[in-house]
């Protein structure tokens, strides 16, 4: 497996294209607009104006776009890839989505005869950056082995979730993890600053004991130096989250925690934070 179709070089994207150029994969992209992937054009991906053109000649294609709509876009759609790419071809979507569509595309994939897996990831722009993702993915276990070299190129804790589906279930259990993680981060700070603690000065004592966590290292920093830059828009948490409530309810699940989150992120969207980053949920405290 060489040459490589990529859809959807946006934050995460771009640096996940660069990262697999460097493993020595050739990487064909396709993005709405050309200007905004000049850099990884010039550092070698081949450029192509349309999805079929993208998809037609390549062994496997990654997708990573926004929403479920935006999935089902370039899978579904006239001249996109289930109409246009080369039959075997490996087919690998690592957007966070439905775990009914992650379904819906193998099932029509397999039947098209191709290899479909769903692989979302977790580590955000850091650590797509890094090459130290994480990569949960459902499908058939013979296509997951095949395309570790793939996966390898992008991430380092790679894990075979079983069937197709499970993936975005694992990803959503993550996406709850981190609901609750990070709520408990702005709470503390709210409450620190409320009471008049220095907050560089907690985050320096609580951070290597039993309350430290990844969200409190990767967004305690930012939250103190009030910024709000995305490494993961708002806008994109709340659609994971909605997800993950439907399939809570799905299964009789009372995940209050999360629908508290949700709401509380739903009311910094309103006010205009949604191209914001996740740490960004400590505005909906402190102000």
């Amino acid at each position: 497996m060489k040459k490589i179709g990529f859809i959807g070089v946006g934050i995460m994207g771009k640096s996940m294209v660069r990262n697999l150029m460097k493993a020595g994969f050739e990487l064909h992209i396709f993005a709405r607009t050309k200007s905004k992937v000049a850099d990884v054009i010039s550092e070698g991906a081949t450029f192509h104006e349309t999805i079929a053109d993208c998809v037609k000649d390549v062994e496997a294609v990654v997708t990573i776009v926004g929403f479920p709509p935006d999935v089902e876009e370039v899978y579904f759609s006239q001249g996109a890839i289930f109409n246009a790419a080369a039959k075997g071809a490996y087919l690998i979507d690592m957007t966070t989505t439905s775990p009914a569509l992650a379904e819906r595309l193998h099932r029509e994939g397999s039947a098209k005869g191709f290899h479909v897996l769903d692989a979302p990831v977790t580590g955000g722009d850091t650590g797509a950056k890094a090459g130290t993702l994480s990569i949960l993915v459902g499908g058939d276990k013979a296509d997951f082995e095949t395309c570790m070299p793939l996966f390898s190129a992008m991430g380092s804790n790679i894990n075979y979730q079983g069937k197709a589906g499970n993936g975005q279930h694992a990803k959503l259990a993550n996406q709850i993890l981190i609901a609750g993680a990070l709520s408990g981060v702005c709470e503390s700070f709210a409450y620190a600053q409320a009471k008049g603690l220095d907050l560089n000065v907690l985050l320096k004592s609580v951070a290597t004991g039993a309350a430290g966590s990844k969200q409190l290292d990767a967004f305690g920093p930012k939250i103190i130096s009030e910024d709000y830059a995305p490494g993961f828009y708002i806008k994109h948490f709340i659609k994971d989250m909605k997800l993950a409530v439907h399939e809570a309810n799905e299964s009789g699940l009372h995940l209050e925690i999360l629908k508290q989150t949700l709401t509380n992120y739903e009311t910094l969207e309103k006010a205009g934070f949604g191209d914001n980053g996740t740490q960004t949920l400590f505005k909906y405290y402190s102000e």
